[in-house]
């Protein structure tokens, strides 16, 4: 397997797909999976001629299941150093709820400052906050966080179940098209990482403001979400982050889930392909 090691001390697992000559595209995914919920995208762009790169977050995949580190700073750094391993340059950033956060802090802190980053996509994703506060109002109750806590906790086997049958993908919706099959991968992905690091991960994905990220980040930067997405809702994200960044455009797909890079990736993927190509 490769691996990277950080500096202090974790084993970062990462995929490196394709012509090492190529324009590379870094894969960042949510929670509670690994590099492997990009398998659509990444393939589909190696038959393009890129260079697809994906790594397993700390804690998650066939990377080091760590006890401390389960924040937006270790992650980013984490990113920083797959990235600097491979020495990428002119890279497009495209990560997936949780990881759409990663990209903020990633972009903003190690890769505008490196000169390495090109263009930045964010699909579904976390910021700016997702927690309700007195400063941001239409934010979810810390109750609902509270709820994941405590479900994963008692059960996690079942609760990563039940998430990936449910909202998700949208798998709840009247007249949805149910896969098992992508209710069996999301579940063998959440249940190869550590409960303690997953467990963690959703103070660092719900209450981890990035309003400064995504004002700092000064490359185009693609914003896409669906608007019945059950899990990061659309008005209190992906609305309120194409406002903070300098260059930023927002797709909105009507009745597309949180899940729509795996079950939509036939209209998701030629979408980030003519980004990444204008």
């Amino acid at each position: 397997m490769d691996t990277i090691t950080t500096k202090d001390g974790v084993e970062i697992f990462y995929k490196d797909w394709g012509p090492k000559d190529a324009q590379p595209l870094v894969f960042h995914h949510g929670w509670p999976l690994s590099a492997d919920d990009w398998d659509a995208q990444m393939l589909y762009f190696l038959g393009k001629g890129y260079r697809v790169v994906a790594h397993d977050r700390r804690g998650h995949g066939r990377s080091s299941q760590v006890s401390d580190g389960h924040d937006m700073d270790h992650y980013a750094a984490d990113a920083s150093a797959v990235v600097e391993h491979l020495d990428l340059k002119n890279a497009v950033h495209i990560g997936h709820s949780t990881g759409g956060g990663e990209v903020a802090r990633y972009v903003a802190r190690y890769g505008q400052p490196q000169g390495r980053v090109a263009k930045a996509v964010l699909v579904s994703a976390v910021p700016p906050l997702m927690v309700k506060t007195k400063d941001n109002p239409g934010g979810t109750p810390i109750e609902v966080f509270d709820g994941l806590r405590a479900a994963l906790a008692k059960n996690r086997a079942e609760f990563y179940l039940e998430f990936a049958s449910g909202p998700f993908y949208g798998f709840n919706r009247p007249n949805a098209e149910v896969s098992q099959a992508v209710i069996q991968n999301w579940w063998r992905q959440g249940m190869m990482g550590g409960a303690k690091a997953q467990y963690d991960s959703i103070k660092a994905f719900s209450e981890t403001d990035q309003t400064d990220d995504l004002k700092a980040i000064t490359v185009p930067t693609l914003v896409l979400q669906g608007d019945d997405d059950q899990v990061v809702p659309l008005d209190d994200s992906g609305r309120l982050s194409v406002k903070l960044v300098k260059n930023g455009t927002l797709k909105v797909y009507p009745g597309y889930p949180h899940g729509m890079l795996t079950i939509h990736a036939d209209v998701i993927n030629p979408d980030l392909l003519a980004f990444i190509q204008a």
